[in-house]
């Protein structure tokens, strides 16, 4: 009889809080191994005093990366450089890190930060170099209680099994079904939880001061938190928001570059459909080109702008935009961005393709291009939903309506991009896209209605609506409201509507894409 096969190994990590004492050897030891620059942090502890003086203690919690089995950061790489080692730990490679945060967007435990040095994607990997090497991690060998217990879960003769196997443990947000393999024995809710415990006024904490500006976020919030023990932050980390005003402006450009050319597809069928009276409406056109310049080269051409200012933004945001062709030489498939990027590529050869069949006369060819044209340029406009579902971490982007969203953006958009070329160009076409806007502009409207008043499933997307609606991102979004709101009576207003809707959809992009980043992780 063949004796059986030992099981892979699989690493884990007890944090036993119950004797954590908070004294911050762990970081600096896992500095000093790991090389970690001044400002960011693989692993930190957080402190959170429980209660009111006389009846107080100090609640620590070390934080940092869960090794999830389901690891949301691996699955949203485009290239891999996060990625599983075959015993379970999750571990970097920087060599092909092209610095695009999605990892950091999609890690429910704001466990990943860019190096300054580098600008590359880094985290706790484990001290996978000293696990190769028959060694405990620094973090380990240098606790003074042996508050953290490292081994392999597969081993039932562990000291790591025995606590798996015996003792009540914890994990951070098991909600997000990411099975992390790190547990914590004894910790408090108001660690755990990083809104259980209130933010202290004026961001002032014992040892600092850490402002929270636009482009970072602490633990805990000044006016709301879901503890009912009293719980305030004395000591935390500031993280970084993954994603700024680059990826707001793109999911602008991207909406006028997908939107101009399927609203000019969307005329041109009601034109050879004579729905609701458009075929009259467009019998003024030049006698010389059979479909109007609106579907003829226009269209085209702002899409292809457009696009071309959205891979533009994409490239800058990139913390490595010289590597930006790792996307196509090794994609990671599961990746939206990849996804997103193939998309894209293939609907910038059919505008192509339609503007030089427009130069040599082709407008059949023209006509053709429709049956690629009109789902590339869908996807175009919703594939963002998916790379933001991506983002777990995020609960404000969880939304099915969020597809059918941005398709009606994309419309709203391209209708108010064409309206000035149709009233110089094309009359006939000025009062059908006077119709689509107001009506995009309409249904946009209601969509934020329900998503700003319905109850939110969790109280991080929540948390994050607040923000968005009476927070630090108020003003954006209001002012867009108010902005689109007039773009309803575009058929009215007529070439006065665009202003208003182009910069009300930008101001209301901005003001979604980091609000459903505010909201803290650690």
């Amino acid at each position: 009889m063949q004796p059986e096969a030992q099981p892979r190994a699989k690493w884990g990590k007890v944090l036993d809080q119950t004797r954590c004492i908070g004294c911050h050897a762990c970081t600096t030891a896992c500095k000093s191994e790991n090389l970690v620059p001044l400002g960011v942090t693989r692993t930190y502890v957080k402190h959170v005093d429980v209660g009111v003086w006389p009846q107080a203690r100090r609640a620590h919690q070390v934080t940092r990366c869960n090794q999830c089995a389901h690891a949301p950061c691996v699955a949203a790489c485009p290239t891999s450089a996060m990625f599983q080692r075959p015993d379970g730990i999750v571990d970097f490679d920087k060599r092909i890190c092209i610095g695009c945060k999605a990892c950091m967007a999609a890690c429910p435990y704001d466990a990943i930060f860019i190096n300054p040095e580098d600008h590359s994607a880094e985290k706790c990997n484990f001290c996978a170099h000293r696990v190769d090497s028959g060694l405990e991690p620094a973090c380990v060998v240098v606790c003074p209680v042996e508050a953290i217990v490292v081994g392999d879960l597969n081993d039932p003769d562990s000291r790591i099994a025995s606590y798996v196997g015996r003792d009540p443990l914890e994990v951070r947000r098991p909600e997000k079904e990411t099975l992390p393999k790190v547990f914590y024995k004894g910790a408090h809710q108001a660690t755990l939880d990083p809104l259980a415990a209130k933010r202290p006024d004026g961001d002032l904490f014992m040892w600092s001061e850490q402002k929270v500006d636009d482009e970072t976020v602490n633990s805990g919030n000044p006016t709301f938190n879901n503890s009912s023990a009293a719980a305030l932050l004395a000591y935390d980390v500031p993280h970084s928001l993954p994603w700024d005003w680059r990826v707001s402006l793109y999911t602008w450009t991207k909406g006028i570059a997908a939107g101009a050319y399927l609203v000019a597809a969307l005329l041109l069928v009601l034109k050879y459909a004579g729905v609701g009276g458009v075929s009259e409406m467009f019998a003024p056109l030049h006698t010389h080109v059979l479909d109007g310049p609106l579907w003829t080269w226009v269209a085209p051409v702002l899409s292809g702008a457009f696009l071309a200012v959205t891979g533009a933004l994409l490239i800058w945001d990139l913390e490595h935009p010289e590597r930006f062709y790792l996307i196509f030489t090794r994609p990671q498939w599961r990746s939206w961005l990849v996804k997103g990027a193939f998309v894209i590529a293939g609907y910038s050869l059919v505008l192509a393709l339609h503007f030089a069949a427009s130069l040599a006369g082709f407008e059949t060819a023209q006509r053709w291009l429709l049956l690629a044209g009109v789902p590339l340029g869908v996807l175009t406009a919703v594939y963002t939903a998916y790379l933001f579902a991506q983002a777990k971490a995020r609960d404000l982007w969880q939304n099915p309506l969020l597809p059918p969203h941005l398709l009606v953006q994309s419309l709203l958009l391209g209708s108010a991009a064409l309206l000035p070329c149709a009233f110089w160009l094309e009359p006939a076409a000025v009062g059908p896209l006077a119709w689509t806007l107001g009506v995009t502009s309409l249904i946009h409207l209601l969509m934020v209605w329900g998503e700003v008043t319905l109850t939110h499933p969790t109280a991080h997307a929540r948390l994050a609506a607040w923000e968005m609606t009476r927070g630090r991102y108020s003003a954006f979004f209001w002012a867009g409201v108010t902005l689109v709101l007039l773009a309803v009576f575009a058929p009215w207003l007529g070439l006065a509507a665009v202003p208003p809707a182009l910069v009300g959809l930008a101001l209301h992009e901005h003001a979604y894409v980091q609000s459903g980043q505010s909201v803290p992780l650690a």
